[in-house]
């Protein structure tokens, strides 16, 4: 008997107590949580062999066990309890069939001070986006792991993995630091084990676990961390419509109802236009919404209460684990609109300053508007959903400064045009803005077009100084270039001198060519002065419509003004200043980019292409 309860105690150490033949439990989910949470629902899916039958008790006696819902599938247990009385504690979980037992040790946590204060993402950052498989591998030990599915490295194909990694990031956080940005927005980082094509993140088989290529858990924490100690904020992709096919979930299902379509491939039409339209038919919304990505993205029916309460309660154990900054939501409008408002909802509830952005990604800022909270045009409905994607404005951006600009089309008229339509926003200054992301073709298509930096140069200024959350895409700073008609692997290629051996290290400013250097300085001055500016981040926008091709505007907050000038055309042009005496409430300035003094008198020239930043 004593040997027995030594097996048995050794047993319990370890993780899990089993009695002969006893339920092996393959996953456990969430592995723990925290004490003190506002939501003291607490959801825990259970899977192992055969576990539906047995009856579950808890050892706590201030923790209420209030549901156990069986599935479809033997295989899994989803248990509720109440933790609005529950102190910090380790209980046992106790599943019994017949004579067998099998005892799963589980830890409430105390939660960090000040846990609920998390500082989300804003109007005063600029968010740089990382693959991580294609930015630095700072770990090759971890680029092959035994029993993953895909395992390989190969930098020369584009769609395979190529060994980026977490401790390639944390390696340079003073690089990023240096440059200006102040939020790092990473592409998914949860396992992918998937066979092929895994390196972007986004077929997600363990919401729970950082994929083991990348590093573990407690690295990721430590990568957040140092990134907060540097004054950075980080940002989590996630994707709740879909997951990966080698996710244990759908491998082997715990009901028909936890996928669309009952877990049948239906592929989707990409019209989530059809959330909106108050004309849209039944069928074509269903297959929209509910159709599949592809046949290994099978897409989760969020309707399904459980389904919900998991992929909740996923993100908020990653702000609580790793006290991330921020969510950007993956594929927002495929998804249900209810439950994800729910969600938002929940994660401000539980961490009021948090920031969520939805990738919504649709053809006009009405249909966009539509997704934020508080949208008059989705009333009575609300998607509680803070910031969303400004993807025509990127669209305008990507032709504004290479064409020439009228006093009523082309150029930068099409900025002021577009902006002067922000009416139709709640809130402008939470719309995320970026020249391209992973998705996209890059500002620069390709290296041969990166020698005109003027265009680089006015984009960037537009960007920095304009209203939203500016968003800057890995590699912009060195002029990375790439078409997205040559694949989507091509958008994501390795930033040069991330690996060992690499030909140039651009994260040195020795090893970057003359222009290179050029574009990085600029970007660097522009991102280390808005930091921290409040007139940028929380001033009022005045615009003029172009006049000679210029386009004038004003950012004011209190009694401090930033006014930009810029010149859409290829020639010299001059204005009469009459007009902007508005904005200039002096006869002269400094400008931002060369530091030096401009007088504002009767007229202003400009030059080809030019630009003043005046700061008053």
């Amino acid at each position: 008997m004593k040997r027995t309860f030594l097996v048995m105690t050794l047993l319990a150490l370890l993780g899990l107590q089993h009695t002969v033949s006893a339920a092996i439990i393959k996953k456990v989910a969430p592995a723990f949580w925290w004490a003190d949470m506002k939501n003291p629902e607490l959801q825990v899916l259970l899977y192992g062999d055969h576990i539906s039958s047995s009856d579950v008790s808890i050892s706590s006696k201030d923790i209420m066990l209030k549901e156990v819902v069986k599935q479809e599938n033997p295989n899994y247990l989803i248990l509720y309890m109440d933790l609005s009385e529950a102190a910090p504690q380790t209980f046992n979980i106790t599943l019994k069939q017949g004579k067998k037992q099998t005892v799963i040790p589980y830890e409430i946590k105390q939660r960090k001070a000040g846990a609920s204060n998390v500082e989300g993402f804003n109007s005063g950052d600029v968010l740089y986006l990382i693959m991580p498989d294609r930015f630095s591998n700072g770990n090759p030990e971890n680029d092959v792991v035994p029993g993953m599915l895909e395992a390989k490295v190969d930098r020369n194909e584009p769609f395979a993995r190529h060994g980026g990694d977490l401790t390639g990031i944390e390696n340079h956080l003073d690089y990023l630091s240096d440059l200006g940005v102040t939020a790092i927005w990473l592409n998914p980082i949860q396992e992918n084990d998937m066979k092929e094509g895994s390196y972007h993140g986004y077929a997600i088989t363990d919401y729970y676990q950082v994929d083991r290529r990348l590093g573990s858990n407690e690295e990721f924490r430590k990568l957040v961390d140092q990134a907060h100690a540097k004054g950075m904020k980080v940002v989590m992709d996630m994707i709740f419509n879909h997951c990966g096919s080698e996710n244990y979930l759908f491998k082997d299902m715990p009901s028909k109802d936890w996928f669309n379509f009952k877990g049948n491939y239906v592929q989707t039409t990409f019209q989530t236009v059809t959330q909106s339209d108050p004309y849209a038919s039944d069928y074509a919304k269903k297959i929209a919404i509910d159709g599949w990505f592809t046949e290994s993205m099978p897409d989760l029916n969020q309707r399904n209460r459980h389904v919900a309460n998991y992929l909740i309660q996923s993100s908020i154990w990653w702000i609580e684990y790793a006290g991330i900054n921020g969510i950007r939501q993956d594929t927002h409008p495929y998804a249900d609109f209810d439950m994800m408002a729910h969600w938002c909802k929940a994660v401000n509830e539980e961490y009021p300053d948090f920031n969520i952005v939805g990738e919504t990604w649709l053809n006009s800022n009405v249909l966009i508007s539509y997704w934020q909270k508080d949208s008059k045009l989705a009333y009575p409905k609300n998607s509680n959903l803070r910031t969303v994607m400004d993807f025509p404005l990127m669209e305008h951006m990507n032709k504004a400064f290479d064409e020439e600009t009228t006093d009523w089309n082309g150029g930068l008229f099409r900025l002021y045009d577009y902006l002067s339509q922000d009416i139709v926003y709640i809130d402008p200054e939470n719309l995320l803005t970026f020249l391209d992301n992973h998705d996209t073709s890059r500002f620069y298509r390709n290296d041969e077009d990166t020698k005109n930096l003027n265009r680089y140069k006015q984009a960037l200024v537009f960007l920095l100084t304009t209203r939203g959350i500016p968003q800057i895409y890995y590699g912009t700073e060195i002029l990375m270039a790439a078409d997205k008609a040559n694949g989507d692997g091509l958008l994501r290629c390795d930033f040069p001198g991330g690996w060992n051996g690499d030909p140039r290290d651009c994260f040195q400013k020795a090893n970057r060519t003359p222009l290179q250097n050029e574009a990085f300085a600029y970007m660097q001055k522009l991102l280390q002065w808005r930091k921290g500016n409040e007139v940028i981040a929380k001033g009022t926008l005045k615009h003029y419509a172009p006049n000679k091709g210029i386009y004038a505007y004003e950012r004011k907050y209190g009694n401090k003004s930033v006014v930009v000038f810029m010149n859409g055309n290829d020639k010299e042009q001059t204005i009469d200043l009459t007009p902007y005496q508005e904005i200039l409430p002096m006869a002269s300035a400094k400008d931002v980019l060369t530091n030096t003094k401009v007088d504002l008198g009767k007229e202003l020239t400009l030059g080809s292409r030019g630009i003043l930043v005046l700061e008053f």
